[in-house]
């Protein structure tokens, strides 16, 4: 309908054009702009009533949405034939003007039914069901945005708003959803959430600053799961509780050998125990890393646990082999170097 109203003024425009040209050598864009405006009165009621019927149908938010987009190339398009003042220019940018709000009421109302009713995390800790439902409208409604034939500025203006109305409650949907969970579950489930919101953000434009919020998420989620990933390793491979008194020791309070359980025969079976781990690194690796959706996060988080670790391993090192803490035979307590043991758990 749109298309042929913009075609139809275009031929109006044409005859007009031909007919004044007959009666006078002089340009009469103005006259043709008020005569097409009054021509193209008659359809702005029917064109109005028929717009009115699709939008109650309630078609939903990705078709509202391109009817906006629709109304908004043809209100720009056929502005450019008829005046300011026509009527049927009124009428294209009210019903513009009507479906954008009935879209964005209808993404409002969606969005409060995220956090009315949250659910619980799946036990592979990914996303929810409402949250992959949620993005696959996203997705569409950006496709559909990405595929706009309207000015930059103006998209980019939707795409700000679109963005608020959806993310802003996935976000505190997520947040809710997660409150109850461990530590490491947290931040394994939180991570898996953003990721897929990064994921499906990745592919369209006017995305920058929102993935930047996405990452600072993620990391902050990544250090928690890494904090918990070294601790693990360093509990289940006998390292945790002298690393602790080790790291708290100060050089005023003695040697460290005569800090109760930090005598050579507990660090002894401590790295032993230690020793067995380094033959095989990867059976220490904690549930909720594996259940990452992301395998580069991952690694990352692999590599910087492993870090950790080394750095933990290093502090007992020095520490066995200073003189003044009064080790016997420290060489005998600690038989592999931090070079060592970086090789290995590299």
């Amino acid at each position: 309908m749109l298309a042929w109203l913009h075609q139809a003024c275009a031929s109006e425009k044409e005859h007009l054009e031909g007919l004044l040209k007959m009666a006078t050598a002089q340009s009469r864009d103005n006259e043709m702009q008020e005569i097409l405006g009054h021509i193209s009165e008659g359809v702005c009621r029917p064109f109005k009533v028929r717009v009115e019927q699709v939008i109650v149908a309630d078609p939903g938010p990705v078709s509202l949405y391109k009817l906006t987009n629709l109304l908004k190339f043809y209100r720009y398009t056929i502005g450019q034939l008829l005046g300011s003042e026509a009527t049927l220019l009124s009428t294209l940018n009210e019903m513009e003007d009507l479906c954008q709000k009935v879209f964005f009421n209808a993404l409002n109302v969606m969005s409060s039914k995220l956090v009315d009713k949250v659910e619980l995390p799946p036990s592979d800790l990914g996303p929810t069901a409402t949250l992959t439902q949620t993005l696959g409208l996203l997705r569409e409604v950006l496709k559909s945005h990405d595929a706009s034939v309207v000015p930059l500025d103006s998209r980019q203006e939707d795409f700000v708003k679109i963005l608020t109305c959806i993310l802003d409650p996935l976000l505190q949907m997520c947040s809710l959803s997660a409150s109850r969970l461990n530590p490491a579950d947290m931040a394994a489930y939180m991570m898996n959430c953003l990721y897929a919101m990064q994921s499906t953000l990745a592919l369209y434009e006017f995305t920058d600053q929102r993935l930047e919020m996405l990452q600072a998420q993620i990391e902050a989620h990544k250090d928690t799961l890494v904090n918990e990933q070294a601790s693990y390793v360093l509990t289940k491979a006998g390292l945790m509780q002298i690393y602790s008194i080790a790291q708290q020791h100060q050089p005023q309070e003695g040697p460290l050998s005569s800090v109760h359980g930090m005598d050579g025969s507990s660090i002894k079976a401590a790295m032993a125990r230690f020793d067995a781990y380094l033959s095989s690194p990867d059976s220490l690796i904690l549930s909720q890393c594996t259940f990452l959706h992301s395998t580069s996060l991952r690694e990352k988080i692999h590599r910087k646990a492993m870090d950790l670790v080394i750095g933990a391993y290093e502090l007992l090192y020095k520490a066995i082999l200073d003189s003044s803490n009064n080790y016997t035979d420290p060489n005998s307590i600690v038989m592999r170097t931090t070079e060592q043991v970086k090789t290995l758990l590299s």
